[in-house]
């Protein structure tokens, strides 16, 4: 298989995988990919998949990358609430929720997290579009109760001012309404507590 029948055959592709290039040639020789490697003109992401050299790296790539080298998954929790501007900081690597078990890539674009939610608690994600792509993030809502679940040693005021959450832009992304509706769903009588004594903190802060 010529290099340039695969780049004109996943085009549209912005992760691919070595099954997704098999669809196209079933009898594909995998030490192709080393030797594409070696020229240049693909990049391994983890194993497995990878992305053309000249694909523009940016937050919205990596998060679709997030979402397509774990399944099932949705970007969560740390990157979700700076993708909400919530919190301060630059996320440097990509978290996310899956119904598989937890696990970690470290790639060359960024580092990949995963956490384990039942399979009851993966909803309450949207599909964000761009450039013709799309991927899975997290309500804002959701994305902070992911966050107050995974992280059950939040519990008190001090906890809560380390998280350095944006009051303004919490009060103006975050509906309580949604927040106490999906928390019916996680039936954790734990985590209502902090949640209820978290959004007491935001109201006050």
């Amino acid at each position: 298989m010529q290099y340039i029948r695969l780049k004109e055959a996943l085009k549209s592709f912005t992760v691919f995988s070595v099954d997704d290039i098999k669809k196209v040639d079933a009898n594909f020789y995998r030490r192709r990919l080393n030797e594409w490697q070696a020229k240049g003109y693909i990049k391994k992401i983890v194993k497995g998949h990878y992305v053309f050299s000249d694909l523009q790296i940016n937050e919205n790539v990596l998060f679709e990358i997030a979402n397509k080298i774990y399944r099932p998954s949705y970007v969560s929790f740390e990157a979700a609430l700076s993708y909400y501007n919530l919190i301060p900081e630059i996320v440097y690597g990509v978290t996310s929720v899956s119904t598989r078990r937890t696990y970690n890539f470290k790639a060359p674009a960024a580092g990949f997290s995963y956490r384990t939610l039942k399979p009851k608690l993966f909803f309450g994600y949207d599909l964000v579009g761009y450039n013709g792509h799309n991927f899975k993030m997290a309500s804002a809502e959701k994305a902070l109760l992911d966050y107050l679940y995974i992280n059950n040693n939040l519990k008190n005021k001090n906890d809560f001012s380390a998280m350095r959450v944006n009051k303004d832009n919490f009060l103006k992304r975050v509906d309580e309404k949604i927040v106490r509706k999906m928390l019916k769903r996680f039936s954790k009588k734990a985590l209502t507590n902090r949640v209820n004594l978290f959004l007491e903190f935001m109201e006050n802060a």
